[in-house]
């Protein structure tokens, strides 16, 4: 703080007095030196009193080397010399009023600026702390969401794992008594053979009365669609193994056509009436992954866009390879997706369905698991009408 220009400067009349307190003071003066006084700044105007007094003799009023007016009057010398004494006693006292004053106003002005100072630094420090408290707020928030899906994937890893141990358990079940009705049925077709050999020892009216011709005929499709059946059977159970990926718990590298195709063959018994299920699968190389998690995301595809396509409608799974990825993609001939709805639709528990229809975990599940293996997920409402969802997985 610096007040020496303030406090060390040299006054001039008009700031110690007013011409109005000249005037009373030269009036005063009059009335005791008898005569008529006048009161001239350092220049020698007349500043107050009687103006016709400021031609005869003066005293200055001196404050400290130079005066900073005069006193003018015709009475004797020594008498003008006291009164301007006692006039600048008053002056003095004004002037030191004024640098005390000064004094106190350069203060507060410094205390002022540096509250100032200290208000900005302040509000500097606010902002600063408000900015980290958003940044620490959005990275919770972050760390949440990232929780919210592990949590999620940990659910379906461990709803997998339990499938897989379901299905393992069912194809052991099913496998047993599959061995030996396949090979009873075996058996059976050589005794029919047997049976058939026999036609020229029995009387010909009694193989006719019998309808023997017809039994041994019709017997022989029975098995031959018993046969069917149980390879059928067979091949429901390798694929729903294929799905599962229960015999391939561990990231490896997969084929990934042929755990579409495990998949189609899985999900052709749940497609509506009237519905067309089409696959269309180019040669793709094999890809690092978790077979059992990715079959689960491509069947909750497969089943959102069953769901869409009504009576008649279609739904077609693709499949291609490009330099650095493996692209499969899933049309529908459906509604579409609205525009108002395509931002949300892998967002958790989001469903456009009634209650009781969907829990808006679907599209979050297989967003999730395709995230984890590095890959992208989207969804558009195809030009010529209907969805495609497409998925990307790196190679």
């Amino acid at each position: 703080m610096s007040v020496e220009p303030g406090f060390d400067r040299e006054f001039v009349l008009a700031e110690l007095i007013t011409p109005r307190d000249a005037d009373e003071i030269c009036a005063q003066l009059a009335t005791v030196l008898g005569l008529p006084v006048a009161m001239l700044d350092a220049a020698g105007v007349p500043f107050g009193g009687d103006a016709a007094a400021g031609r005869s003799a003066r005293a200055p009023l001196t404050l400290e080397l130079e005066p900073v007016g005069f006193l003018a009057c015709d009475c004797d010398t020594a008498a003008l010399k006291g009164a301007a004494r006692v006039v600048r006693w008053g002056l003095l006292s004004r002037a030191r009023f004024r640098m005390v004053s000064d004094l106190h106003l350069e203060a507060v002005r410094a205390d002022y600026a540096k509250l100032q100072q200290q208000n900005e630094a302040l509000k500097a420090s606010e902002a600063k702390y408000r900015e980290l408290a958003e940044v620490l707020d959005a990275k919770v928030k972050e760390q949440v969401r990232i929780i919210d899906e592990r949590q999620r994937q940990l659910y379906q890893a461990e709803r997998l794992a339990s499938i897989g141990q379901l299905a393992a358990g069912v194809a052991h079940e099913i496998n047993n008594p599959l061995g030996f009705v396949t090979s009873n049925l075996s058996v059976a077709e050589r005794y029919v053979a047997r049976f058939a050999a026999l036609r020229d020892a029995v009387p010909a009216d009694t193989w006719k009365a019998a309808d023997l011709d017809f039994v041994l005929d019709d017997f022989a499709e029975l098995l031959t669609d018993s046969q069917q059946g149980v390879a059928r059977i067979a091949r429901i159970v390798k694929d729903l193994k294929g799905f599962s990926s229960v015999d391939q718990p561990d990231v490896q590298l997969t084929d990934l056509n042929a755990q579409l195709e495990s998949l189609f063959a899985v999900i052709a018994g749940q497609q509506p009436p009237g519905v067309t299920l089409k696959s269309e699968l180019s040669p793709l190389p094999p890809v690092m992954c978790l077979p059992g998690l990715l079959n689960q995301a491509f069947l909750n595809v497969l089943q959102n866009a069953l769901q869409a396509v009504g009576e008649g409608g279609s739904v077609t799974l693709r499949s291609a390879a490009t330099d650095t990825h493996i692209v499969v993609q899933v049309d529908d001939d459906g509604p579409g997706i609205a525009d108002e709805v395509l931002p949300y639709i892998f967002d958790p528990f989001y469903t456009t369905r009634g209650v009781g229809g969907g829990t808006g975990l679907g599209l979050t599940v297989a967003r999730d698991i395709v995230v984890t293996h590095g890959g992208t997920i989207a969804a558009i409402t195809r030009p010529e009408g209907g969805a495609r969802v497409t998925v990307e997985l790196p190679l």
